[in-house]
């Protein structure tokens, strides 16, 4: 079959092949590959940025997002069969979405929603997954709580404004001049033109920072918050729980290392940080598909690319400059 390998870390290091179809073990589901969206993940993994936490052998195929069709199942599978559409975020290690198959292990496969092409499908698992874990299960978002999303147009930042908004909160979210009424579109209370407007010059009293830029911004980020306030990063510098989460506890100094400097200035202003790396959970996936079929959520997609412009689409990422999810279709 072809695959797109990351045959060495770097930006170069990405390349078509022919490779052999994966082994089914007996828990696993063999799905053919239908669309695959880019994520700022696949960057950073090709580039080796976590390669000390994630082992991975090289070379391995790329993409952690998928739909398709199954076509096999392992011999200990009961939740799936022959012809189910799905879909899926393939837990870490196990990823590899930019093929025309993969096998998944069953507990990270989900029936796609029924209302949602195979191309939204594959926008949807790791956004949807992450933007629950980290407003639900990491910050325990409530009704009335005021939630900041910086980058509310792109892929993660558009879910995770939806998501706030079923939870009841007050969401507020930066985004450039001319993706303001799509912000509004998507349920934002308050919409911030980064271009005229600093924020934390007009924000204060936040619960919640979902922080995707890093840097500068985040450390900004932490004067919005109330005292107690939770800054979450999914690009910021690691924290202890990242390394337990990865299984790799050894870590946990070196990753607090990492963070000290942020949480050092979060404690001065009385408040949090904490760093995000979401986590496989085709369970949850099956209750999100039905909040994108009865329209509470919706995929939001800036483009799709044919299979064999893999390459194309992972530039395109990289430029920066994405409204939405980029899909790649077979």
């Amino acid at each position: 079959m072809k695959a797109f390998l990351v045959e060495s870390y770097g930006k170069g290091g990405l390349r078509a092949a022919d490779v052999p179809e994966p082994t089914v073990g007996p828990r696993d589901v063999l799905v053919q590959v239908r669309g695959a969206s880019i994520n700022p993940l696949d960057k950073m993994v090709r580039n080796g940025e976590f390669k000390q936490l994630l082992k991975y052998r090289l070379p391995f195929i790329l993409g952690h997002d998928v739909s398709g069709v199954v076509k096999e199942v392992g011999a200990d599978v009961r939740g799936f069969q022959m012809g189910d559409e799905v879909y899926s975020r393939p837990r870490d290690l196990r990823i590899g979405t930019f093929a025309e198959f993969i096998a998944i292990d069953e507990d990270d496969v989900a029936l796609k929603p029924r209302s949602l092409s195979f191309e939204e499908a594959a926008a949807v698992p790791l956004v949807a997954l992450a933007s629950w874990q980290l407003l639900v299960d990491l910050a325990h978002v409530e009704p009335g709580q005021k939630v900041l999303v910086h980058a509310g147009a792109g892929g993660l930042g558009s879910t995770v404004i939806q998501v706030a908004k079923y939870l009841g909160a007050y969401v507020a979210t930066t985004v450039s001049t001319g993706d303001v009424e799509k912000a509004r579109l998507l349920g934002a209370d308050e919409v911030i033109d980064y271009t005229k407007q600093d924020f934390a010059e007009i924000l204060a009293g936040y619960d919640v920072v979902l922080d995707s830029l890093g840097g500068a911004k985040l450390e900004k980020s932490l004067t919005v918050l109330r005292s107690g306030g939770l800054a979450i990063s999914v690009v910021g510098p690691p924290d202890s729980s990242f390394a337990r989460q990865l299984g790799r506890p050894i870590l946990a100094p070196v990753m607090a290392l990492l963070s000290l400097e942020i949480r050092w200035k979060a404690k001065k202003l009385k408040v949090r940080y904490a760093f995000f790396f979401m986590e496989a959970n085709g369970a949850r996936l099956a209750e999100l598909a039905a909040l994108y079929d009865n329209g509470t959520l919706r995929p939001v997609l800036d483009r799709t690319f044919p299979f064999d412009q893999t390459l194309e689409a992972m530039a395109y990422v990289e430029q920066g400059h994405a409204k939405g999810k980029i899909v790649v279709k077979h």
